[in-house]
């Protein structure tokens, strides 16, 4: 897949310099050639990479990765027309059927689910893997102050780049900001253990029970993931119900409130440079905490911005420290995924 985009990538650099109209003309009908191939692909099935998604919802009209039958079979027929005569009805004939029985990778959309907790209506969107579910993974993925269960699949999409994974994105209710609104006109979360009732943390529980109960989920493979006050939600998560959890990911938070109840565990933390809403320096010293919790020694690189940090005897931290502000980063979603994939429970 990479090889065919950076071929194709050359062609089109070399097209200016060819005068010649025929050869022009045969390098014109190679770019068009795979473009359709890399669409056929897509619609059949066949590639599932994040980067490669992108390059192909740019430049496949018509096309996204959920793909369908008749789109795919249409693409395969217009493949077939840019192949000599005899080579074009055996390129049909022989992925036509594969159009029509392939299974697509992708996931399916969401559904809402309700639960009553404490007499009070909650609401969460869920993704349920192949399967129902039984011995697979659980990701909690909570928005941000003001934003939405669905806001939040969009954003982090973890249940397309991990399908095999259970995956809820709960519905925060409307909750007083300690940053922007102060009167609790929009959706959020429980800033600290005792607020709100405790509202949400036995949301969490009540989640979490079910997803135990009647789908099965691996209890070593619990995650929580959440973007502000999402991710200071998870931080308040980890001290009180640490022991749920097999690794966290939260962005752009601090966990100066619940320090002291934290206990090792592996950490992703995502902070962007120029984030004047949660401070940098703040989260710096968030990840400075983590580190001398985990015991970890020097960093290395890990992925792109990210440096991880490991311990000899503790779990490790990672640092992603991306070049942007307050907002969620593209980058991050397959980077958590990534580590949530490293990292069970004992």
């Amino acid at each position: 897949m990479k090889l065919l985009l950076a071929v194709n990538a050359a062609v089109v650099a070399l097209l200016p310099a060819h005068a010649d109209r025929d050869r022009f003309i045969a390098w014109a009908q190679w770019h068009r050639l795979t473009d359709l191939a890399l669409c056929a692909l897509s619609e059949l099935g066949f590639i599932r990479e994040a980067n490669s998604a992108d390059v192909l919802d740019s430049r496949c009209a018509g096309s996204s990765l959920a793909g369908g039958r008749r789109r795919g079979l249409l693409k395969v027929m217009e493949l077939a027309r840019l192949f000599p005569f005899r080579l074009g009805p055996l390129l049909v004939a022989f992925l036509s059927p594969l159009v029509m029985v392939v299974r697509p990778v992708t996931a399916a959309e969401p559904v809402a689910k309700e639960w009553r907790v404490d007499g009070v209506r909650r609401e969460a969107l869920v993704h349920l893997p192949p399967g129902g579910g039984r011995g697979s993974p659980l990701i909690f993925v909570f928005h941000g102050h003001g934003g939405s269960a669905r806001n939040a699949a969009r954003q982090f999409a973890l249940h397309v780049l991990w399908p095999e994974a259970a995956v809820v994105y709960p519905q925060g209710l409307n909750t007083p900001g300690r940053l922007t609104d102060p009167e609790g006109r929009k959706s959020g979360w429980q800033h600290g253990a005792g607020e709100q009732g405790d509202r949400d943390l036995r949301f969490f529980d009540a989640v979490l029970a079910w997803f135990q109960r009647e789908h099965g989920v691996d209890p070593s493979r619990v995650y929580s993931t959440g973007h502000s006050n999402g991710g200071g939600f998870t931080y308040l998560l980890w001290s009180r119900r640490g022991d749920a959890l097999a690794a966290v990911a939260p962005s752009a938070a601090a966990a100066t409130a619940v320090r002291g109840r934290l206990t090792p565990k592996p950490v992703l933390h995502i902070a962007g440079r120029r984030d004047e809403l949660v401070k940098f320096a703040w989260q710096e010293q968030t990840i400075e905490a983590l580190r001398r919790l985990n015991g970890t020694g020097e960093g290395r690189a890990w992925a792109k911005d990210c440096t991880v940090y490991s311990s000899e005897n503790g779990p490790p931290v990672v640092a992603m420290i991306h070049d942007g502000a307050h907002g969620f980063p593209r980058q991050a979603p397959a980077l958590i995924v990534r580590f949530f994939q490293e990292h069970r429970k004992p």
